[in-house]
């Protein structure tokens, strides 16, 4: 059974810094074949891609909103993905959420295509939020 485990959610102050780990698990899951992202969602509102990393080459799209203040980054022997988040805004919080995919997919469409699936697997997500 595949599973992927994110932690690392929590409270930051505007400007502060948290990174979420996914930790993946179950027969075949090695993440450095496979495709992987990170996605946020706010209740009420469609779930957006925020990063996304593609198994060829490592190819990392970023949505416009996170770009320049988020790193996506993956650990083949920790089997692990993990997102860091600097300069946070009041407009960061959310549930983010690890997805990874086994099949060859572009970075983008990873993150801009969830809704038509993707993404194959997903975690239970962790909760960001910021506030002072």
């Amino acid at each position: 059974q595949v599973q992927l485990v994110e932690s690392g959610g929590g409270l930051a102050q505007p400007g502060g810094s948290l990174t979420l780990s996914c930790v993946a698990s179950g027969a075949g899951l090695t993440l450095p074949y496979y495709g992987i992202g990170w996605f946020r969602q706010v209740q009420g509102k469609r779930r957006e891609g925020v990063s996304c990393m593609d198994r060829r080459d490592n190819s990392t799209y970023y949505a416009d909103s996170v770009k320049g203040r988020f790193i996506l980054s993956r650990d083949s022997a920790q089997n692990t993905v993990y997102l860091q988040m600097n300069l946070l805004k009041p407009e960061d919080p959310a549930v983010y959420y690890c997805a990874a995919v086994p099949v060859f997919r572009t970075a983008q469409v990873m993150c801009t295509a969830e809704a038509y699936g993707s993404m194959d697997y997903w975690g239970t997500g962790t909760l960001v939020n910021v506030s002072s």
